[in-house]
């Protein structure tokens, strides 16, 4: 039977610097506490963990505080945010993983040497190979049926047919056509993938707990749409990016796959502007407001875009391309809205 959330904490907890260590790697020890900038495993002082104590209760192990931000949690926390898991179900999954670890490959973490991750960026690379561009696809299909009626996905997107999924470690393995998109880091490398497993109709995504998968090396990394140099566009989903390129098709964008992930987004420093698509809800808020803090920071200019609806994604489908690039026009610097809505109108017209 599946470990209940408090014992898989307690469990975590008996080895939580090992723990620190594999998902908090940019922090370090200083007496009875794990110091870290903040969960999504930023470099700093501010959040603390308590690496020894009661199982249970106000001082107990694996409990942690961030001074700056007021949040604290446990160690099932730690995982979820500095992994940019959504769902229970992917968290409890990764906590049995590293529980299950030898303890030879546990000495290793505690030496500061990570295991590698379940979805290496090897098998990321190789899924990625085997697919093969969306054009004609139910990848394409899926998009059209979000509103992306012209996709610029500058080759970041592709198919496979029959990928792989499994709901968990004991369900059967099944096959679902998935859209892939490559995960690359700042030098084009490819890190991981992230797939989104498609109905076979081609309207929607799959009938199954989990669509949405990444695999891979994730923080810090992103899909990207197009090689920026001075100006980028950053936000979270693959659609709502593609939205703001049917749009802007000319701007570099990247999706970073979630706002934990958006947070922690390496930034180029040949950047001046980045443009952060905010997604309408708090865990937007608050990843728009430190991607900006951080760009600002390193000297980068950075201005929010705000839809009106949810995201991008929604007003698309809801107003239409043209409204999108009315509302788009007004929130950009003059220099960028003449570099890169200017000659696109010049070619309409």
């Amino acid at each position: 039977m599946a470990q209940s959330a408090a014992e898989l904490a307690r469990r975590l907890a008996r080895d939580t610097e090992a723990v620190c260590r594999h998902y908090l790697s940019n922090g370090r020890r200083q007496g009875r506490y794990w110091l870290v900038g903040d969960v999504h495993n930023m470099p700093g002082r501010s959040m603390f963990v308590r690496l020894s104590g009661p199982e249970s209760g106000p001082g107990a192990a694996g409990h942690w505080t961030d001074a700056a931000s007021a949040e604290y949690g446990d160690l099932l926390d730690v995982i979820r945010e500095s992994c940019g898991f959504i769902d229970f179900r992917d968290v409890a999954e990764e906590a049995r993983r590293f529980l299950g670890l030898p303890r030879s490959e546990h000495r290793l973490v505690s030496q500061g040497r990570k295991p590698a991750p379940r979805g290496s960026p090897e098998s990321a690379r190789r899924l990625f190979a085997m697919s093969r561009p969306i054009a004609g696809t139910l990848a394409e299909a899926y998009l059209h049926e979000r509103g992306i009626v012209t996709v610029h996905d500058a080759g970041a997107l592709r198919f496979h047919p029959r990928c792989y999924y499994r709901a968990d470690e004991h369900a059967p393995t099944e096959t679902w056509p998935a859209m892939v998109a490559c995960i690359t880091d700042l030098d084009g490398r490819i890190t991981g993938v992230h797939r989104t497993w498609l109905d076979r109709s081609g309207r929607g995504k799959a009938p199954i707990d989990t669509p949405r998968r990444a695999m891979g090396e994730l923080l810090g990394n992103a899909v990207r749409f197009g090689p920026a140099a001075d100006v980028l566009a950053a936000g979270e989903g693959i659609e709502t990016m593609l939205s703001l390129r049917c749009a802007l098709p000319a701007m570099p964008m990247v999706a970073a796959l979630s706002a934990n992930h958006l947070a922690a987004l390496l930034l180029r420093s040949t950047l001046r502007r980045l443009y952060i698509a905010r997604d309408a809800d708090p865990a937007g808020d608050r990843a728009a407001a430190t991607l900006s803090t951080r760009a600002k920071e390193v000297g980068i200019k950075a201005i929010t875009l705000s839809p009106r609806l949810g995201d991008f994604n929604d007003d698309l489908r809801a107003f239409g391309v043209d409204h999108l690039r009315t509302a788009l026009r007004h929130q950009l610097a003059p220099q960028d809205a003449q570099q890169f809505f200017d000659p696109m109108m010049a070619g309409i017209g």
